[in-house]
């Protein structure tokens, strides 16, 4: 039976940082099976059951594993899931990691598909999850370009280990905001982007982040307004939740709003609440 594995204190942010800095835009990634894709997703389920020694167990069938560690900044118990080799060279699959509270009932989820190609939406994810109790983390394993043509995009593909975590986590009723990035010049007439994907399912919540992202100082398209660009309807996750009935939030926010100490924690403060609703009393 694996042994329990522990990490006992570390910064959820900077654990989180440390494991993106060395995704290349080329190479680490390699498509998961189904097999691979079922392995990962049953392991988080039992840690989200409470059945850690059960998850290390299955997991290792495909040599992941689960890290406990408690996080320095506001002392709550997380799990990792995560490849046990814990790589970000050229030979990592790319399969990502799982954060979750461990001190709290699961309740809702923060996602995080494009590490580093959106830059620093993983440390604002990490942020958004040690703010508020019941959150899980999900964070893509790999730069979006690194697989062979659109492979690593988990975005967009529904053959990825963060495409299964993510059903499982809807299947269980938790609803979820997916963080995204984009370049200034890109969309200039706005400085951010709430979208309830492919769905309506969460415009009451979408309109609480637009406020709330409003009252930061950021100039906000509100996609089930009016036409905005990057509103992520195509995406894969808010297209399942959308089968699902389950609320879904797809955010896009600009380089500038994300650039320093300041705008990231303004923006982690707007995500909450959203979070903090979900999260219950």
């Amino acid at each position: 039976m694996p042994r329990a594995q522990s990490v006992s204190k570390a910064d959820l942010e900077d654990r989180v940082a440390r494991f993106t800095q060395g995704f290349g835009a080329r190479g680490g990634y390699r498509i998961p099976t189904r097999d691979d894709r079922r392995a990962v997703t049953e392991g988080v389920a039992l840690v989200l059951d409470g059945k850690e020694t059960e998850a290390r167990t299955r997991l290792a069938e495909v040599d992941f594993t689960v890290r406990t560690f408690t996080e320095t900044v506001g002392g709550r118990r997380f799990a990792e899931v995560s490849d046990a080799a814990a790589r970000t060279d050229g030979a990592n699959r790319g399969w990502g990691r799982v954060y979750i509270d461990l001190d709290a009932p699961p309740r809702w989820s923060v996602q995080v598909p494009h590490p580093i190609a959106d830059l620093d939406t993983e440390r604002l994810g990490a942020r958004v999850l040690r703010g508020t109790p019941g959150g899980v983390l999900v964070v893509a394993g790999a730069h979006r370009t690194a697989g062979r043509g659109d492979a690593a995009d988990v975005a967009h593909r529904t053959d990825s280990v963060f495409h299964a975590v993510v059903s499982e986590l809807m299947d269980r009723g938790l609803p979820g905001v997916q963080l995204h990035g984009f370049a200034d010049d890109s969309f200039p007439r706005f400085d951010a982007v709430v979208s309830t994907g492919s769905g309506n399912h969460a415009v009451a919540d979408a309109r609480r982040l637009a406020t709330a992202f409003g009252s930061a100082g950021l100039r906000v398209c509100r996609a089930w307004e009016r036409d905005c660009k990057l509103s992520g309807t195509d995406n894969v996750q808010g297209r399942a939740a959308d089968r699902e009935d389950r609320r879904f939030l797809h955010v896009e926010l600009n380089t500038s709003s994300r650039a320093d100490e300041a705008g990231l924690e303004a923006s982690a403060r707007a995500v909450a609440t959203v979070v903090d609703g979900w999260a219950g009393p």
